[in-house]
């Protein structure tokens, strides 16, 4: 038997959003995160997990956001520096990954500076044309930015410079 985990993840509450956003904060001012409104934030809760310190603290988080009928995207993905190395990531991006599948999907997407994390975890680097050309007539109508990366569109670039898309085959996905 392990010993249990400092942490649980949990889908996250209202009340994490703050939370969230102080996590997020560091790494829009370093350039790795495009920022978000707290408003945006909320709009999105449910999209979240979040990974909570015995003592409440809020250490990590990541989102899911479905794109297509068979794609979704691993959003916001962020774990606070003291708890880097600790399987906080790992178990967010599972629990995440068990959410798209809950939901039908198949297929999992990513724009990382954190290649060797995600290979680890089965995403493998993908190139421009991933999905057929009628979806993405459909897509490029979103006006998600997440989106807009994902289809590599021009007026994204300058946010994504350095990134590696990602994409990942889900097993086991349910179909209701």
């Amino acid at each position: 038997m392990t010993a249990p985990q400092p942490y649980t993840v949990r889908p996250a509450l209202t009340r994490d959003v703050r939370g969230i956003q102080a996590l997020l904060e560091p790494y829009v001012q370093r350039r790795i995160l495009l920022g978000k409104d707290l408003v945006v934030l909320y709009e999105a809760t449910q999209q979240f997990v979040v990974a909570e310190a015995a003592d409440g603290t809020l250490i990590g988080c990541g989102a899911l956001h479905v794109m297509w009928e068979d794609l979704g995207e691993v959003r916001t993905l962020i774990v606070a520096d003291g708890w880097l190395h600790q399987g906080v990531g790992r178990n967010i991006v599972e629990r995440l990954e068990e959410n798209a599948r809950a939901l039908g999907l198949t297929r999992l997407f990513c724009l990382t500076f954190e290649v060797p994390f995600f290979e680890r975890r089965g995403f493998q680097t993908i190139g421009e044309q991933i999905v057929d050309p009628d979806v993405y007539s459909q897509l490029v109508r979103s006006p998600d930015e997440g989106i807009a990366e994902f289809l590599d569109l021009a007026h994204v670039k300058p946010n994504t410079l350095g990134n590696t898309r990602m994409l990942k085959q889900l097993n086991g996905a349910r179909h209701t």
